[in-house]
């Protein structure tokens, strides 16, 4: 009976975090969909070149308003560097992708203390400050070239061009932001991404919310005592700072699910700046430095491992002792289960914003499961294994099964998938078969890929190609209209209405605000990758103009303007 009466307890505490931090996750699932939704990751490639103060203050931008998955983190920074970005760069980007994340901070905040909550950020940011001196010292220019080219090795249907920009498969990225922000398509894209995120982490976040309430509730005060020094000043700080990470490293709970274990740890008895460390360390958990293993062989990851580790102990130290220093330490939990399960039943605020958290991300589940009608979905496609939303163009990592293409968040998923592939395709025939059966009882529908949908690049309504009321060809590429008034509108200035725009020598997808070069020709602004494409075109603009023209484009019996 006590050991039935000690799980009771221990899924009790577990769920009574869960019910503390609901709303908190809901809102920060929410505003890192809508980010990921608005900023594009070719933007993020093409300003991330070096390592400068600058640069290292764009990728920790960038990385705030990414994903917090660990795993998607890690992938996504493998994916810049091997495209272009300094390596620095790139893992100064991880790193604030996963912990200077605002749901972090309010989980962290709701479950121990707002003190925590401010040092993630300031910790968060001498870490990275840290990361900038030490790393490019430790790992030379020359083992960086050796990790960039292993990676391009390793990605498939290398073209030669992919230092310069990657093409965008998405249409609604071709818009500009406040076009996509103010359309229910760039929204439905938005909520794709939370719900993404959510499936995505559901597994992380159930284990780190189970383990703690085990932790908290079946583990003896006196082994967390025996593990962390107290009372021995710099000796125990340090002590706890090293040990933190090692914790980290062999509990396997990454991302945002470390965040509760970590509000064990502290009512064990770990220092203020030993959380801090806990929490930086879900960077270096075992899975992960399997997969830098795979990404950049054994020496450099065991150089990263020394890297991360010795950056996360000395940020926990140097928070520790600011925090000390400006009187802002809180005071250790008293002796016993006290943190974890606290009295947070009831007719409360936290119930109250818990219910209106629970409507709210009912709302997005049913402007994801509705995003085609919207035109949302266009260009993306879900991870088969982990749910997540992935840009097609921007993909970690593809393969191919029974002729179709299979996109994936990180190379982790796609080694799930190629290790049992028709498991997962009975997943998603299942899923695909019930997104039929809403769609024909008006439920709703799951967006399919390679469904013949585009957006009208003047207005953002969806149309289908086939019935568009107006065509244009541009650049190579073949654009569709819902009506003439919109077709006018961008036959006057294609780029008026483009964010990216193809060049029309080479076909690759040019940033229209900072192009490498520009031409008209017929009345038309041109943008070019390059000098040499600009030169090419400008001797003789006409054979580009005509060999380039979309099939679609030439064979269609509607409006045409060419």
């Amino acid at each position: 009976m006590s050991a039935l009466d000690t799980i009771g307890r221990s899924l009790l505490d577990g769920f009574g975090m869960f019910w503390e931090t609901l709303w908190a996750l809901v809102l920060g699932f929410a505003l890192s969909g809508a980010v990921q939704a608005f900023v594009s990751r070719a933007e993020m490639q093409r300003a991330l070149g070096d390592h400068r103060p600058a640069t290292l203050a764009r990728a920790s931008f960038f990385g705030t308003v990414s994903s917090s998955c660990s795993y998607a983190a890690s992938a996504l920074a493998k994916t810049l560097f091997s495209r272009g970005a300094d390596f620095t760069a790139a893992q100064a980007f991880m790193f604030a992708s996963t912990n200077l994340v605002l749901e972090l901070g309010i989980v962290l905040w709701l479950l121990i203390g707002w003190q925590f909550a401010v040092a993630e950020f300031v910790g968060g940011a001498i870490m990275i400050v840290l990361l900038a001196v030490v790393l490019p010292r430790v790992v030379r220019p020359d083992e960086q070239q050796r990790a960039r080219q292993r990676l391009v090795a390793d990605e498939p249907a290398a073209t030669g061009h992919e230092h310069h920009s990657e093409p965008d498969d998405a249409p609604g990225a071709q818009l500009p932001w406040r076009t996509r922000i103010r359309s229910m398509a760039g929204w439905s894209d938005a909520a794709g991404y939370t719900i993404s995120d959510v499936t995505m982490l559901r597994k992380e976040l159930v284990i780190g919310f189970v383990v703690a309430g085990f932790a908290e509730a079946a583990v003896p005060v006196s082994f967390w005592q025996s593990l962390f020094w107290t009372g021995h000043g710099f000796w125990s700080v340090g002590e706890n700072v090293i040990l933190g990470p090692f914790l980290a490293i062999i509990s396997f709970v990454c991302s945002i699910g470390n965040v509760p274990l970590a509000a064990a740890l502290w009512a064990g008895g770990i220092s203020f700046g030993g959380v801090i460390a806990f929490v930086f360390a879900d960077l270096i958990t075992l899975p992960l430095l399997l997969i830098y293993r795979k990404y950049y062989g054994t020496h450099l990851t065991l150089k990263l491992l020394a890297v991360f580790w010795a950056t996360m102990s000395l940020a926990g130290l140097a928070t520790e002792y600011l925090f000390k220093a400006a009187g802002l330490l809180p005071a250790p939990p008293p002796p016993g289960h006290a943190i974890v399960g606290r009295d947070v039943y009831g007719w409360n605020y936290t119930t109250v914003l818990d219910v209106i958290a629970l409507v709210a991300f009912a709302g997005l589940y049913w402007l994801y499961r509705n995003r085609e009608r919207f035109g949302g979905g266009t260009g993306y496609a879900k991870d088969p294994v982990c749910g997540m939303q992935v840009q097609t163009s921007q993909a970690p990592a593809t393969t191919q099964h029974a002729g179709t293409t299979v996109f994936f968040c990180s190379d982790h998923c796609k080694h799930r998938f190629t290790a049992d592939p028709d498991r997962y395709a009975r997943r998603d025939a299942r899923e695909a078969t019930a997104s039929q059966h809403e769609h024909q009882h008006g439920v709703g529908s799951e967006y399919q890929p390679g469904a013949a949908q585009v957006r009208d690049p003047v207005c953002g309504m969806t149309v289908d190609p086939t019935t568009a009321a107006a065509h244009e060809a541009y650049a190579g590429q073949a654009f569709h209209f819902c009506g003439a008034g919109c077709a006018d509108s961008f036959t006057a200035d294609p780029l008026a209405y483009l964010s990216e725009a193809s060049d029309p020598v080479c076909g690759m997808s040019v940033d229209v605000a900072h192009p490498g070069g520009e031409a008209v020709a017929a009345g038309r602004r041109y943008v070019f990758c390059g000098p040499g494409c600009a030169q090419a075109f400008t001797a003789d603009p006409q054979p580009y103009l005509t060999h380039r023209q979309p099939a679609e484009i030439t064979s269609s019996t509607k409006v045409l303007r060419t």
